[in-house]
């Protein structure tokens, strides 16, 4: 993959790739949920691309830092700051965004063909869904490649 190469030569900034591990007991002991990674991905859009060189659906993300107190406001919250513990808590440096929740896309020609999910395969043109909600959201695979590999490398001023 020719954008993988890019990346690396620019030295772009990447992000950790993690496995969220629920809270569970073993033996009678309650054990803390935790993050496992995984590897490393660079974000475009709606797409990760793997340092090994898969391509991963955006999932969750969060932040590797102090989760806060519990302040029960709202459950999504509580679950946020759940999240947001497991990341401070593993092997993670301090403020490094962690995506998890992901979704490894397969690039076979018959699994995009059927695809839901942001990488798909229509009329034979390989083409990104930006927005899940809109089938008909879409643009083809290389001018979205482009775009946000510009975007990566050389953002806007001020960005």
């Amino acid at each position: 993959m020719a954008a993988r190469e890019a990346l690396v030569a620019a030295d772009a900034r990447d992000e950790a790739l993690a496995v969220f591990e629920p809270s569970r007991r073993v033996l009678g002991i309650a054990r803390k949920p935790k993050m496992r990674p995984v590897g490393r991905v660079w974000r475009l859009g709606v797409l990760l691309v793997g340092t090994d060189g898969t391509l991963h659906a955006t999932g969750e993300v969060t932040r590797a830092t102090p989760p806060g107190r519990a302040t029960f406001q709202a459950n999504s919250a509580e679950v946020r700051r759940v999240y947001r513990a497991a990341a401070f808590d593993g092997p993670f440096a301090r403020d490094e965004t962690v995506n998890f929740h992901t979704r490894e896309l397969p690039l076979d020609p018959a699994a995009l063909a059927a695809s839901d999910g942001p990488l798909l395969l229509r009329d034979g043109e390989l083409l990104v869904r930006w927005n899940p909600s809109f089938d008909d959201a879409v643009i083809p695979f290389d001018r979205y490649l482009a775009d946000r590999l510009d975007l990566l490398l050389d953002p806007p001023e001020g960005a």
